[in-house]
């Protein structure tokens, strides 16, 4: 079969198209025909050999994939040949034209949902619910500003907070972004380009701030966040790019907290509830991964370009 491979840590250049040994199920494991593959940030960082994760080489990219099962392993239940599924992680790579997944990464994908849709579904949603649900404890009634609500992440935090009775701020870079943002549900969209965007919040919350704060670039927001929390708010951050300077005083005379995130410190346990609230948010039609490019699997360093493009809208996805 064909997959991309990495032989060496470096620019997109790297992302290499090559014939690689087709895959066999182990016991508990399964082997998924891909369809359609998710491309994320981290896959950029991880290929550059940047990433907190640093994988032996060579290997194939990718944790993110939509397709039907080829084959089961021995002891698998649950899941049969010829099903529809995403995956929640691989043990070989997303990036190609098979994929091999341990049984309880594999999860059913409705028939409302493209399979360009589904390889949209692990990273971006799986993170999104872990801030908002498993990390911040959001609650019904409160208040969510998500930052960079027009990529993947952001998306997916703008629909789960939405069907999880949260008012929703959501911001974007350009035109169409917002419009993407307020398509999915954001009762109020503002451009963090502009000047006085957050004194805008402030008067939206009549001066009380948010109570949660998704932070998609840090090095950029998080001292701004600070300074439009409500008492006892929360900061989840997700993405980062760089230092920042604070004032640790702000976090201190709301009760604050500033937390991290990172998907792959989430528990086996964990990734189980997320995967079962996300598939049910799937099937009722709450939950509607956006697919803002498609790319040939030949094309993958174009797409590891185009996602770390600045004006991000939804995601990003490879096709074998």
């Amino acid at each position: 079969m064909k997959g991309i491979r990495v032989n060496e840590f470096g620019g997109p250049e790297v992302l290499q198209l090559q014939d690689v040994s087709d895959l066999k199920a182990g016991p508990g494991q399964v082997v998924v025909h891909v369809k359609s593959a998710g491309v994320n940030p981290y896959d950029t960082y991880m290929r550059q050999g940047t990433y907190a994760i640093k994988p032996p080489l060579p290997y194939t990219p990718g944790s993110d994939a939509a397709g039907i099962v080829d084959s089961v392993g021995e002891g698998v239940e649950g899941v049969a040949v010829g099903d529809r599924v995403y995956v929640g992680g691989t043990l070989t790579g997303a990036y190609a034209e098979e994929t091999l997944a341990e049984a309880w990464q594999v999860h059913p994908l409705p028939f409302n949902v493209s399979f360009a849709q589904g390889a949209g579904v692990n990273v971006p949603y799986a993170t999104a619910f872990r801030a908002l649900f498993q990390i911040a404890h959001a609650q019904p009634g409160e208040t969510v500003l998500i930052h960079g609500a027009s990529g993947g992440v952001g998306v997916a935090g703008v629909q789960l907070a939405r069907a999880a009775g949260l008012t929703v701020f959501g911001t974007g870079g350009t035109e169409r972004g917002r419009q993407l943002v307020a398509n999915q549900g954001a009762h109020h969209v503002l451009d963090h380009h502009a000047p006085g965007y957050l004194d805008e919040l402030l008067k939206l919350t009549g001066g009380r701030g948010v109570d949660l704060v998704l932070e998609m670039l840090a090095n950029v927001n998080l001292a701004k966040d600070l300074s439009v929390l409500a008492p006892k708010g929360r900061v989840v951050v997700i993405g980062n790019r760089g230092n920042i300077e604070i004032n640790p005083r702000e976090i201190m005379r709301r009760d604050a907290a500033v937390m991290g995130l990172v998907l792959w410190n989430a528990s086996r346990q964990d990734l189980v509830k997320i995967h079962a609230g996300i598939v049910a948010g799937l099937e009722n039609g709450s939950l509607r991964p956006v697919v803002g490019k498609e790319f040939p699997l030949a094309e993958a360093p174009q797409a590891h370009r185009a996602v770390m493009e600045p004006g991000a809208f939804g995601k990003i996805v490879l096709t074998p």
